[in-house]
């Protein structure tokens, strides 16, 4: 199972690949549910590590957006970060309960990458319908969800329902409290990737960071569990 760990600074970066990460999602203020990084350091992460990393597009904190000029700014920052080496985008807008598709658009412009529609699909009214809807923008390639509310089992089954559901481009990317046990599961259902943010971090002398020990222990509990 390839898992993608959250990253704030280069140091998380370097940790999560050490500890196995195949991914990074990249993000300023974790605590405000992750916002666009600065330009600076999407370029120091990208030579820092080897594995992809897509770069999270989101200016402000509510799903529906209140300032029109926002896609415009998120456009511009999504340009440099292609040019600093990103791999691909993490975004997603709402109206109304229902994907945004104008901000979409004009976020990502003419831009030929990949993105993941990130944990604003877990507020779409709809999720089997949303996700039909987000299916018709081919950059999409993920949905980053947590398979809905209330207990993990329940959960787990909200994620096999969309993964079945799912047109074939379209990966399901489980993710919202992920720990070891719940990895095991999604890897013995057969997932094959997964998201982790407080998991994979630990109380360091410089704060709460992302720790190659934690995320290695992760990993591990992935092959645990073969489906």
């Amino acid at each position: 199972m390839l898992l993608e760990v959250i990253a704030e600074t280069v140091e998380d970066a370097r940790e999560a690949e050490q500890g196995g990460a195949g991914r990074i999602e990249l993000v300023r203020d974790l605590e405000r549910g992750g916002l666009t990084p600065p330009p600076p350091l999407i370029e120091a992460v990208v030579q820092a590590v080897s594995i992809p990393v897509r770069v999270m597009l989101r200016d402000s904190e509510p799903f529906e957006l209140a300032d029109t000029d926002e896609p415009a700014r998120l456009h511009d920052t999504a340009r440099a970060a292609l040019a600093s080496g990103a791999s691909g985008f993490v975004l997603g807008f709402l109206r109304n309960g229902t994907p945004d598709f104008e901000s979409l658009a004009r976020t990502l412009g003419a831009l030929d990458v990949a993105a993941t529609f990130h944990r604003a699909f877990d507020e779409i009214l709809d999720p089997l319908h949303g996700m039909l809807l987000l299916a018709r923008e081919p950059r999409i390639d993920r949905l980053l969800t947590s398979g809905g509310a209330g207990e993990w089992q329940v959960r787990l089954t909200g994620l096999k329902t969309l993964r079945a559901a799912a047109p074939s481009h379209i990966g399901i990317l489980p993710g919202g409290g992920i720990d070891a046990a719940a990895l095991r599961d999604l890897a013995g259902a057969g997932f094959g990737e997964a998201h982790v943010g407080r998991a994979a971090r630990g109380a360091t002398g410089r704060g709460y960071r992302v720790c190659a020990r934690l995320v290695a222990a992760l990993v591990s509990s992935t092959r645990d569990a073969a489906p």
